[in-house]
This record gives C-alpha cells, sequence and structure tokens, in this order.
C-alpha cells in the first residue's frame, strides 16, 4: 500500500524504516522550493510596479510586501497558487478576470487601491518590435468594420436598458458631465454638459444637425427642445435606438428628431452642424480618415462639428480586459491620431478642452448608484458581473484622476469660415 501511494504521488520511498520519514523530507523541500518561487514570483511583480506600498497576502496567510519605513496602504489577497501564476503571467487581463470570479480581493479602498497601481506603474516605454507584435498577439483587439462594429456595441449597449436606468441620469447620459461647480448634482452636471456641447456649437433655431451616436437621444433631444434645430442621429444599439423614439414621441419632439439604425459611415445629407459625443472610442484609428470623409461630405460650406471622446496623452494599447470583457473594439486616441479626422480634410480646429476631472466625477455618481443597487444587478445577471463592472468603474475613476485617461472635446470647422467667436465667454453666460 505504501509503495502504492508513494509512486502515484512520485515520491521516492527508499527501504527500510527511515523510507516514510525520507519522503516527508523530500514533500517539505518541493513546497518551500514551491513557496520560495511563490516569493520570488511577487516580488518581481512589485518591482516591476516601482515597488509600491502594497502588502500581498497569500492563500496561506503568508504576507509579502517591499521592505520600507512606511506601513502598506494596501492589501491583496490572493486565493490561490494558479490564480497567482495568472496574474503574473498577463496582469492588465488576469487582474480583472481574477477580480471579478473573487479569486483575488483588495482590501480597503478598491479606487485607491487602483490609483495606487497607477501612478506606481512605470511610464509606457518604447517598445521593441517583438514586443509590440507579442502583445498584439494576446491583446487580440476587435475591429470596428460595419458588422464588427455591430457585434462590439451590442455586447455593451445592449445588456438592457433596464440595467442602466439604475444608475445613470433621468436622461440616460452614458458619458462625461460637466460640473459648473464640484457640488452640483448628477443630473444638473449632465443638463450642462449638453448645453456646453450646444453652445461651443453655437447652434441656432431652425439649423440642421447630424449626431453619430447618439445613446439614449438625451443630446438630440436637447439640442431640438432647447435650440430649435432639427436632428438626425445615427445608432446601431437596437436597444437605444428604441428607447430613444419613444422617448421623443413621448416629449412630442419626433418631428424634430430622427433616429437611425444604422452605422455613422452611411449618413448621406447636407447639415450646418456635426456632433458626435462618446462615439469615437468605438471608432477605431484605422477608420479614422472615414470618418473624416464622412464629416466633409455632410457638412455644408459653413458646417462646424464637435467631437467627444476619451483619450490620453500618448498613444498605446487598450488594457486587455476592458477591451476583452468590458468596452470590445474601444480605442481611446491621442490628439495626435484624432487629427487623423481633420487634417487630410483641412479643418480647423477652433478649440480643444479637457474635462478629464470631470469625468472622474462623473465616475464617482455612477458608482454610488450603482453600488446602492447592489442587489437587483445580481438578481439581473449575478455577482461575477457585480464585481467585473464594479471594477470597470473604479478602474475608470483611477484612470482619469492620475492622467491615465483624458477626456477631450475638439471643435473645429471649415478652414475659411470666419464666423469665430473673439473669446469664449458665450459658453458661460
Amino acid at each position: 500500500m505504501k509503495e502504492r501511494k508513494a509512486a502515484a504521488l512520485n515520491i521516492p520511498l527508499a527501504a527500510g524504516d527511515g523510507g516514510l520519514e525520507r519522503s516527508v523530507l523530500y514533500a517539505r523541500r518541493a513546497w518551500q522550493r514551491t513557496a520560495a518561487f511563490d516569493e520570488w514570483l511577487l516580488k518581481k511583480l512589485l518591482h516591476a510596479l516601482h515597488d509600491p506600498l502594497l502588502q500581498i497576502v497569500l492563500w496561506d496567510g503568508k504576507e509579502i510586501s517591499v521592505a520600507r519605513a512606511a506601513a502598506p496602504s494596501a492589501r491583496l489577497v490572493i486565493r490561490d497558487r494558479a490564480a497567482l501564476y495568472s496574474l503574473v503571467a498577463h496582469p492588465s487581463l488576469h487582474f480583472g478576470d481574477l477580480y471579478s470570479a473573487g479569486r483575488i480581493e483588495v482590501e480597503g479602498d478598491l479606487v485607491e487601491f487602483l490609483e495606487m497601481v497607477y501612478r506606481a506603474s512605470p511610464a509606457s516605454a518604447p517598445a521593441g518590435f517583438f514586443r509590440k507584435q507579442l502583445a498584439h498577439w494576446i491583446n487580440q483587439p476587435r475591429h470596428n468594420t460595419l458588422s464588427g462594429s455591430r457585434a462590439n456595441i451590442h455586447h455593451h449597449y445592449d445588456i438592457g436598458n433596464d440595467f442602466y436606468r439604475l444608475w445613470l441620469d433621468e436622461h440616460m447620459q452614458y458619458t462625461c458631465a460637466y460640473f459648473p461647480e464640484a457640488q452640483a448634482t448628477l443630473e444638473a452636471a449632465q443638463l450642462a454638459k449638453m448645453d456646453h456641447v450646444c453652445r461651443k456649437l453655437r447652434l441656432k433655431p431652425g439649423e440642421t444637425v447630424v449626431e453619430a451616436g447618439c445613446g439614449w437621444g438625451g443630446l438630440a433631444r436637447h439640442m431640438a427642445r432647447y435650440y430649435g434645430v432639427r436632428v438626425k442621429s445615427f445608432n446601431i444599439s437596437h436597444e437605444q435606438i428604441s428607447y430613444a423614439r419613444a422617448r421623443a414621441a413621448q416629449e412630442g419632439l419626433s418631428a424634430q428628431v430622427e433616429f437611425i439604425e444604422d452605422d455613422y459611415r452611411n449618413i448621406t445629407g447636407k447639415f450646418d452642424a456635426f456632433v458626435s459625443v462618446g462615439m469615437l472610442e468605438h471608432v477605431g484609428v484605422e477608420y479614422y480618415r472615414e470618418l473624416g470623409a464622412v464629416i466633409d461630405r455632410c457638412l455644408n460650406a459653413s458646417g462646424r462639428g464637435l467631437i467627444h471622446s476619451i483619450g490620453r496623452n500618448k498613444a498605446g494599447p487598450m488594457n486587455a480586459w476592458i477591451e476583452k470583457r468590458i468596452f470590445p473594439g474601444a480605442y481611446p486616441p491621442s490628439l495626435r491620431e484624432m487629427m487623423e479626422i481633420f487634417e487630410p480634410w483641412e479643418f480647423s480646429i477652433l478649440d480643444v478642452e479637457n474635462l478629464r476631472l470631470h469625468y472622474a466625477k462623473t465616475l464617482e455618481h455612477w458608482l454610488a448608484r450603482f453600488e446602492s443597487h447592489n442587489e437587483r444587478v445580481t438578481e439581473m445577471f449575478d455577482a461575477v458581473f457585480v464585481r467585473a463592472w464594479r471594477l470597470y468603474l473604479s478602474g475608470s475613476i483611477a484612470a482619469f484622476t492620475t492622467g491615465a485617461l483624458q477626456l477631450f472635446q475638439v471643435l473645429f470647422a471649415r478652414p475659411h469660415h470666419n464666423e469665430i467667436p473673439w473669446t469664449r465667454a458665450h459658453l458661460y453666460e
């Protein structure tokens, strides 16, 4: 019996009374080598993060941290060895999956922990050819072709209007709000955002506006009701378009606003203004010139436009977990990359505003409302979904507060258009 057990475990069993003791000693040494390897891996990971004030607790209770005078400000609990190896192998993808599954836990404030990680992470250095190719192969971003865009948008936006209604404002604005004062409510800040966009475009009664990516239609209805314009809005999310049409009819705006379930590439007609709030992130850099061509053909001679988009200071790959689990096909561009939309058609950039901290505050409101409906969201989906979206919202706050993400509003016009305000005073009247 002893021999069969030893063979099954691949443990050498010497003959004689001391065989079992030697087997136990062999197993203990093997365990010690494995534990030492685990600790070495973790210290390498901490060093790659520039040795943050972080304590890691393993499944067996062992605590590992960088030796410093200050006490660790956060604790990361890893529930099993396989989770550790997955985390080390591909942190940007597997951290999210492991946290969502409960195999990794953060003790303390999740946003503060993620801010610490963002700040501790080394600035992105130029990568060699092999490293770039390997990252691209691992992440495999999903492209925004006509069919691919529809699938990508369906993944995120068509999971149910009832879900989004729980934690968005009354106008269902799922983009950065504008806080004239820090204490403003989310509802007031979203109304202020829509006015801020309309004032930048200097909309006048009777003008025509084309909107690429309308969400649930809040901005289109706002432009029609308060600025007297006629709007054509394009969107490929069936859930959002259905909601937008129903609400426009309910509010008596169907004659002024037309919601079209179609891709922005199929926009036709001439308009006084082009606006896109929160869609560029889903276009893909390889399609920016195509978007510019659409804008060029649809704007009249005195046309102007505004693009509102999450962005970055420097081009780089999308976070693997966000792209794979939350926003397939998403990519926040740098300003330099955005110029591919404007330069080929000689559009003049009139104004660039960065609302990064406004988005952080918007997300704080969303996260608080989301958490207040924790039980309801669990019933609608499951606990893994709740943890994934908690991480997504918390991580987004951290990305904006630490400057990893930006929020750009870019105002532009035809190059010969001279009806340009001398100052920005009209934005704040």
